[in-house]
């Protein structure tokens, strides 16, 4: 790997993305789609690694944040990213490159896809234990960069995970006071899931996270966008 440790590898990214645009527009109760071995292990595991601890002062204080949010650690946006390990740092930005945006535009049919480079809400998150995230839609305007948010891409880092853990994810028809729970996803580790973000696509993992005291939810969480709304 040498200078490298992580650069995106678009052969092993695009085998049968035909398919999996497939099940990516059929997917119920929104577009979606649910991908296990996601990146090569070699790069999960560096993710894995360098992933900042529970204590690492990238974080904001989840504790100003709303009870529907409680326990989620964030770094809010890139301001204090400088912080970050910089072969980390430099592995979020290959998720903004044209590598990247063509696997996506090819996934979801979704054209002329713009990162954000401030990852305004995103980067990464981390879950304390008894966190939750209740069942929720995401914004969609973006009024720093004037665009509109297409698509969520989540990437769990998780390596031992349990079904006693809880804190899947959980994607719904309807919001949680009318609706249901479509799909409920473990976040295991090198699991990705890729969603279109509407005002329809309920989603949250309302389920507490229940893992021991020293192991916490991990995930990478990036958000793509268009310069129009959806036609």
């Amino acid at each position: 790997v040498g200078d490298f440790p992580f650069l995106i590898d678009e052969e092993f990214l695009f085998g049968d993305l035909e398919s999996k645009a497939k099940k990516f527009s059929g997917g119920r109760p929104f577009p979606h789609i649910v991908l296990d071995d996601f990146l090569p292990e070699i790069h999960i595991n560096f993710l894995a690694r360098h992933f900042p601890s529970p204590a690492h002062s990238v974080w904001r204080d989840w504790r100003k944040r709303s009870p529907s949010q409680y326990g989620k650690q964030g770094p809010g946006n890139s301001e204090k990213f400088s912080l970050l390990d910089p072969a980390f740092l430099l592995a979020l930005q290959e998720f903004n490159s044209w590598k990247f945006l063509n696997y996506l535009e090819g996934l979801t049919e979704i054209k002329r896809l713009i990162p954000d480079p401030y990852f305004t809400g995103g980067g990464m998150h981390q879950i304390l234990k008894g966190g939750i995230l209740d069942i929720h839609t995401d914004f969609n305007e973006y009024r720093k960069l004037g665009l509109y948010r297409r698509l969520n891409v989540l990437i769990y880092l998780n390596e031992t995970w349990d079904a006693s853990y809880g804190g899947c994810l959980e994607l719904w028809d309807g919001g949680a006071g009318s609706g249901k729970c479509v799909q409920s996803i473990a976040p295991v580790l090198n699991r990705a899931v890729i969603f279109k973000t509407d005002k329809q696509s309920f989603h949250g993992h309302p389920e507490p996270w229940n893992a021991p005291e020293n192991v916490t939810r991990k995930s990478i969480a990036l958000y793509y966008y268009t310069s129009s709304k959806e036609e």
